[in-house]
């Protein structure tokens, strides 16, 4: 695979490496990856990613940038505010490596598309911040006989790990058992230091690499524990567990792992219902003011001393970014002896129907 004079320049620090040289630059032009989410994590891989070359990235991905996002997602600026995230990433990084190809996937990965969408690639990274979507995308994985590099944060800790590389232990291997809907809260509602995603992203794109170029010990069977407060770091090490097998994916993750089902409408039922529903953003004051569909605005947090403020005499449609933290409400709320009809904003300001 030749190299134009201007690629053996944007790679040439990789080249003179003796550990990938040009024949290593060349495996990363040949490789495919798959991002899944453009956001905290994202940033930082696809950053990595674009930079050391690999030839084809594909971003999957629904989301719109918030201001909120510019405290740890530094792949995006003001002017991006508002704009799908799959975008605004392709934009920037275009202008850090035009020898690269982007495919945009702005929809939600889904039980009807993982497995077809990873057969494309080589490598699938997993960049999702909540237990459905790494369970599905572990399973899909598997299916489809592909290597994940994992990352997740929270608050000041972070984990690493690759998974189901040559047939290695896989998620479930690791974490068999989803942890209750209301168990791990996400970083929109207890918040996360904005330079974690950055060191745990640069983690997983250096795996990437290292599995593309064949270099270097992989994190297949070990768990990296990172704390950026003592920067304390820890390798735990675990097995494949031959017990478990995927033949099939979930009929439902939210199920799996633990999701009240309610009664849910989508963005386009409710905006065809005219005012039939009272509404109910239980999203933080940063995204409601960026983006909202009107209605009362009591954060999740606040939900349980401000009761009293919701309209027991309609029914209400609560919603939020992506449809987890409105069923956690509304959860709370049936628990609280609420009488009147709660529904669900299905997947969120932001689901692509």
């Amino acid at each position: 695979m030749a190299f134009s004079a201007e690629e053996q320049k944007q790679y040439s620090r990789h080249i003179i490496l003796d550990e990938i040289g040009i024949t290593g630059q060349e495996k990363l032009k040949a490789a495919s990856v798959l991002v899944i989410g453009a956001g905290g994590l994202g940033c930082p891989i696809l950053s990595y990613l674009t930079a050391a070359g690999v030839g084809r990235i594909g971003v999957i991905d629904y989301d719109t940038v918030d201001q909120s996002n510019l405290q740890r997602q530094v792949l995006y600026a003001q002017l991006d505010i508002g704009a799908p995230k799959v975008e605004a990433a392709k934009d920037h990084l275009s202008t850090l490596n035009p020898f690269v190809n982007f495919e945009l996937y702005n929809s939600e990965l889904t039980r009807f598309n993982a497995v077809e969408l990873f057969s494309k690639y080589d490598i699938i990274v997993d960049g999702s911040d909540n237990f459905p979507t790494r369970y599905l995308v572990n399973d899909a994985a598997v299916l489809a006989g592909k290597p994940i590099v994992f990352g997740s944060i929270f608050k000041f800790e972070g984990q690493v790990s690759v998974f189901n590389y040559n047939e290695g232990p896989t998620y479930r291997c690791l974490y068999p058992n989803a942890p209750g809907a209301d168990e791990v809260p996400n970083c929109s509602e207890i918040g996360v230091i904005g330079v974690l995603p950055g060191i745990i992203g640069s983690l997983q794109a250096n795996e990437v690499i290292k599995i593309i170029c064949g270099i270097g010990d992989i994190l297949s069977g070990k768990l990296l524990l990172f704390d950026a407060l003592s920067l304390n770091q820890s390798l735990l090490k675990f097995r494949k567990n031959s017990e478990i097998e995927i033949h099939a994916l979930e009929d439902n993750y939210e199920v799996f792992c633990g999701i009240p089902q309610l009664r849910e409408i989508t963005l386009t039922e409710l905006k065809q219902s005219g005012s039939k529903y009272e509404l109910l953003d239980v999203r933080t004051d940063s995204e409601r003011e960026a983006k909202n569909i009107g209605g009362m605005h009591i954060p999740l947090h606040e939900v349980p001393s401000r009761i009293n403020e919701i309209n027991s005499d309609e029914s209400v449609v609560v919603y939020c970014k992506a449809g987890m933290r409105s069923a956690q409400a509304i959860q709370f709320l049936k628990e609280s002896g609420f009488k009147n009809q709660l529904i669900n904003l299905r997947g969120g300001l932001f689901y692509s129907e």
